[in-house]
């Protein structure tokens, strides 16, 4: 591939993830919009976005893995597309039900994040790997606070379908760009696809994710709750026993044991934790009305500028990433990252009565977010073998996301476990909720402590070094 071709590889790469990670927040702010639209019940609405997070749970580790045995480049065009048609079906929705399936389709996409990483590891010089992972975290990061802070002025002026048909045109784009220019590595991984593995892999997570996100209509206590998580634990431990004994695991476990892995993969699932919930519940405590004693009655787009702290400083601290994690390590600036998610839950436990100090917390957590992200993909991408990168990168996304549902599940207990007559929670609610995020984002950072320290960023392996048969020592450049 020409040197020169690589600033135009990073652009498609960074355009399907940022579009993928906009549609993760995109629909949120407009689900009362579509709920009347589409003559639906708020339960059978949320399912737009529960349908989204149990696909990209799915594919996301699933399709990572093709992409290391079937080519990165195939892989990443084929999700390109069906991310298209998910948009496209979406777009036209006649129906909730046609839109939920297209949510399904759309979840394909969650595999171009560890498909770009894979790609970025595999085609760039190694120098610019770290910086590469890093920018492509901040945009993927502030894709989710673009999804916020776009969609009220796009439902406001157009309507709720062009939230769907901008991402057609983009995507649709991407996918010419990427044909012509995203090189096609040769590296792949030995062996097949481990389709016992895949489903177990899918039922377990669908059997955790599905009742987290469902028990505030089902209730924690129903049958239907307690049955699927006692179905998740059983099938998880099936498939750690198929992983263990398969010659061609979906997730090497050998790789998943390594101390830098699990040690960021455990921060990953706290802070994600941390992360979502604020996504989830701070733009509706700032819509509340005041007369609920907190909030500040502030409508969709005015909810979403108050993000807009948030989505400018994810994008600005993802890319210095980049630039200090050769002098300072990816471990401080994820066990950074995590210690500002802190900061910002605490600060917002203890002063939420301006809208300045909820700009004040979004611009904290994003800070947060940007360093956490980046250091996070390039803890995993430098710790484990380049044949490994789609599968062990998109575990570490996946974990996010579960401890996301976890996050925001334990959190609406806390905000929503009691009500005023007005049907709305109380302030004392959110309060007890961002206390709760304070300690996870705090275990976070404990969890990052714990990384052991590697290298700098060129021992990524991004290309393999020529073997040094004598003890000559290396020439001076």
């Amino acid at each position: 591939m020409p040197r020169t071709s690589t600033r135009l590889t990073f652009t498609v790469l960074a355009t399907g993830a940022g579009v993928f990670s906009m549609l993760q927040s995109l629909i949120a702010p407009a689900l009362p919009t579509v709920q009347h639209a589409l003559h639906t019940s708020q339960s059978t609405a949320t399912w737009v976005m529960t349908a989204y997070l149990l696909s990209a749970s799915v594919f996301t580790p699933i399709l990572g893995r093709v992409g290391d045995l079937a080519g990165k480049k195939r892989t990443l065009v084929a999700v390109l597309v069906t991310v298209l048609a998910g948009c496209l079906l979406a777009a036209m929705a006649p129906s909730i039900g046609v839109l939920i399936v297209a949510r399904v389709v759309q979840g394909v996409g969650g595999a171009l994040f560890p498909l770009s990483f894979g790609i970025i590891r595999d085609e760039f010089a190694a120098a610019e790997v770290a910086g590469s992972i890093s920018n492509l975290s901040a945009v993927i990061a502030a894709g989710g606070g673009v999804g916020m802070v776009a969609a009220g002025p796009i439902v406001s002026a157009l309507d709720y379908r062009w939230l769907f048909w901008i991402p057609v045109g983009i995507v649709a784009a991407t996918v010419v760009i990427a044909l012509r220019y995203v090189p096609e590595s040769p590296k792949r991984a030995q062996g097949r696809i481990s389709w016992s593995g895949a489903a177990l892999l899918s039922a377990w997570l669908v059997a955790l994710l599905l009742p987290l996100s469902q028990a505030g209509h089902w209730g924690w206590g129903s049958p239907k709750v307690l049955a699927l998580f006692t179905a998740a634990a059983v099938l998880f431990a099936l498939w750690l026993t198929s992983e263990a004994r398969s010659r061609s695991p979906l997730i090497d476990l050998r790789v998943m044991r390594q101390p830098a892995v699990w040690t960021t993969n455990t921060a990953a699932l706290l802070f994600g934790a941390g992360m979502y919930a604020i996504w989830s519940f701070l733009p509706g405590f700032v819509q509340t009305p005041s007369a609920a004693g907190y909030g500040f009655g502030a409508g969709v787009t005015a909810s979403g500028l108050l993000m807009l702290p948030m989505l400018v400083a994810m994008f600005v601290s993802g890319v210095l990433a980049g630039r200090l994690e050769p002098r300072v390590g990816a471990k401080a600036l994820l066990a950074t990252g995590a210690a500002l998610g802190a900061l910002a839950c605490g600060f917002l436990t203890l002063w939420h009565d301006a809208q300045w100090q909820i700009a004040v917390v979004a611009g904290l957590f994003g800070l947060g977010i940007g360093l956490a992200f980046a250091s996070m993909a390039n803890l995993v991408v430098g710790s484990v073998p380049p044949e490994q990168t789609g599968a062990a990168t998109g575990m570490n996304a996946n974990l996010r996301t579960i401890g996301g549902s976890i996050g925001a599940a334990l959190t609406s207990v806390l905000v929503t476990g009691r009500l005023q007559p007005s049907g709305l929670p109380y302030a004392s609610g959110y309060t007890h909720g961002w206390a709760l995020l304070t300690l996870l984002c705090l275990a976070a950072a404990g969890a990052a402590l714990l990384v052991p320290a590697r290298r700098p960023a060129p021992a990524l392996d991004a290309v393999p070094a020529e073997p040094t048969r004598t003890p000559a020592p290396a020439p001076v450049r």
